[in-house]
């Protein structure tokens, strides 16, 4: 049981590899299907920024308002803008960003080319000279890796002034401090190191997404397990891998 488990596991990964493989060759031919791009960054990034700023805004404010009643106790409320920039930059921002649109647009991507793949479109593009990596998965991959960290500074800013509305509307601290706490200690490196981390999860979200749906099987219900699938998975993947990205970047 648990050699079949591992060989399946090991089967599985290598299937991604190989699609990833195949994208990355393709990426670099003619044509470059900009509208395809185009209408993917729609889909992934445009469309998913409500969910991600009413995500990111109540994180903040959950965020400052706990960090003030721990470190009130120790007399260090000041701090309170210090930890809320950093976790949003450095952690939260761009893993809260990676979990919701994995749930939204990876699984959207799974269903679309689940039902292309049990319906024969993706073997009708071979009719038409069309190569479906190319045409399918490629543009995915490009939309995730360019769109996460945009979508990750948008929930940095918010999440931020998140903090700041909590911290000096509801909770009287004086707003110069709380803004200057806040700006001395935010370095470069952890603005960059979070979209680093964002623009890895957006290529773990396109190609786990893709690969659920380019090999879905069993009709209808292999569209809804490829679906669920995706985003067991991609969350998964964005959780474990935070963590090596964290150990390495800082």
């Amino acid at each position: 049981m648990l050699g079949q488990l591992i060989m399946s596991f090991l089967e599985e990964t290598g299937k991604v590899f190989l699609l990833f493989g195949q994208a990355l060759r393709w990426s670099l031919r003619r044509p470059l299907y900009a509208r395809l791009i185009i209408r993917q960054m729609l889909e992934v990034g445009v469309n998913s920024i409500p969910v991600v700023l009413i995500t990111a805004t109540f994180t903040g404010m959950v965020l400052a308002l706990q960090t003030h009643t721990g470190f009130q106790r120790f007399n260090a409320e000041s701090l309170v803008g210090t930890v809320v920039a950093l976790s949003m930059t450095r952690e939260l921002g761009p893993v809260l960003t990676g979990l919701i649109v994995a749930g939204r647009a990876g699984s959207a991507m799974a269903a679309e080319l689940g039902t292309m793949r049990v319906t024969e479109q993706i073997d009708a593009l071979y009719t038409l000279a069309t190569n479906p990596v190319k045409y399918l998965v490629v543009p995915r991959l490009i939309a995730g890796i360019l769109m996460l960290p945009v979508m990750t500074v948008l929930s940095d800013i918010v999440g931020i002034y998140g903090g700041f509305f909590v911290s000096v509307r509801v909770l009287d601290a004086n707003r110069t401090i709380y803004l200057r706490r806040t700006w001395d200690f935010l370095q470069f490196s952890d603005i960059y190191s979070g979209l680093v981390k964002a623009a890895f999860f957006g290529l773990v979200i396109s190609l786990i997404g893709c690969y659920k749906g380019f090999y879905t099987r069993g009709g209808a219900e292999g569209v809804g397990r490829a679906t669920t699938g995706s985003v067991v998975i991609s969350s998964m993947v964005i959780l474990i891998s935070d963590y090596i990205l964290t150990a390495v970047l800082f």
